[in-house]
């Protein structure tokens, strides 16, 4: 079996949204899982699968520059984090008009155990200038991009969090146990717990420490929050959101007791509560939250629903943080069309 064989055969359980660059969400009930497998995670790539060479050099505004091989990166402490990643533009189809960009509809979010080492230590050991501000990191992933003929994909973020032990950040080589594959951005990438997918660079090649702050194609042109009547933001912590993922939307199910099942999240969680709307207006109900089983990692909600009328029947759930963020009722519409977390809205017919 070649190694294009085995790619397609790892992406066949995916909802497809583009075939080159390859993307791809986690079929419908891939959110049900507390952890996604490897096959069923949703894929985001910008440019076709590259070539890597093994090995990742850190360097720039450094006293102690390193080259890193994958076996180097074994040999170092190994830390294991289970993270959810959302793609920044997840829920795009739910915007009007619609934005530009991948028409992601809502599954483009799983969550997986990742092993790897600390960023944190690798910094320490290169020993950035203390001057210096921003760290780069560069993908293999290269191509024509708008107006670039050839771009490669490299993003950055301030030293301060880079740097930062709280900050968790990976530069993994494993996901769920296995060796990373190719569209998760073997051999190594990087993973930014709380922050949208876009920040957690794959195939990674480059870190770089910088004096000044980055402004490339990937940080300031697009993965912007374009709005229509004030100043662009970036895009950087997921948003706070609640998704029901049992029963599907358009199910239909018995008069009785049921169960309603989701996951919420935020990167600026962990979330504190999770309300359940029975009508489009009227009375918000209290569902159960389970508490996060690790801090970068999505949790589990519940509703009992007891329906007795036959008909169609509209849930709403909606999530509220630790820092007081709640879910909008209208997406917070820009012209790229990212973090839409506008309250989800299930149909439910009842016969």
């Amino acid at each position: 079996m070649t190694v294009d064989d085995n790619v397609a055969r790892q992406r066949a359980a995916l909802t497809m949204i583009q075939p080159e660059p390859f993307n791809a969400e986690a079929p419908p009930g891939a959110l049900a899982c507390d952890i996604t497998p490897t096959r069923l995670h949703y894929v985001r790539n910008n440019f076709a699968l590259p070539a890597h060479d093994g090995v990742l050099q850190i360097g720039g505004a450094v006293g102690v520059p390193i080259t890193l091989t994958l076996q180097d990166l074994r040999a170092m402490p190994a830390a294991e984090r289970v993270i959810t990643l959302e793609c920044a533009g997840n829920g795009r189809l739910g915007q009007t008009p619609l934005p530009a960009g991948e028409p992601w509809g809502g599954n483009a979010v799983s969550t997986a155990r990742w092993t790897g080492a600390f960023l944190h230590q690798l910094l320490s050991q290169a020993r950035p200038a203390p001057h210096a501000t921003d760290v780069t990191f560069q993908g293999a992933d290269h191509g024509p991009y708008h107006q670039h003929t050839d771009v490669t994909f490299t993003r950055s973020l301030a030293l301060s969090h880079a740097a930062d032990p709280a900050a968790e950040i990976l530069i993994a080589y494993q996901m769920n146990g296995e060796p990373l594959l190719p569209d998760h951005g073997a051999p190594f990438r990087l993973i930014v717990p709380h922050w949208y997918g876009v920040a957690s660079v794959k195939w990674l090649t480059r870190i770089d420490v910088l004096t000044q702050h980055y402004a490339g194609e990937f940080q300031t042109a697009h993965y912007m929050y374009e709005w229509a009547d004030r100043p662009h933001d970036p895009v950087t912590t997921m948003r706070v959101r609640a998704r029901i993922t049992s029963p599907q939307p358009g199910a239909t199910i018995t008069p009785g007791p049921h169960t309603i099942h989701g996951k919420t999240w935020s990167g600026t969680g962990p979330v504190t509560h999770v309300d359940i709307a029975l009508t489009g207006e009227g009375t918000w109900h209290p569902a159960t939250l389970h508490p996060p089983a690790s801090p970068g990692q999505w949790q589990h909600w519940t509703y009992h629903w007891h329906p007795t009328q036959p008909g169609r029947h509209t849930l709403r759930a909606r999530a509220t943080d630790a820092h007081g963020n709640t879910q909008p009722d209208v997406p917070p519409w820009n012209r790229l069309g990212y973090g839409n977390n506008a309250i989800e809205i299930c149909p439910l017919n009842v016969r």
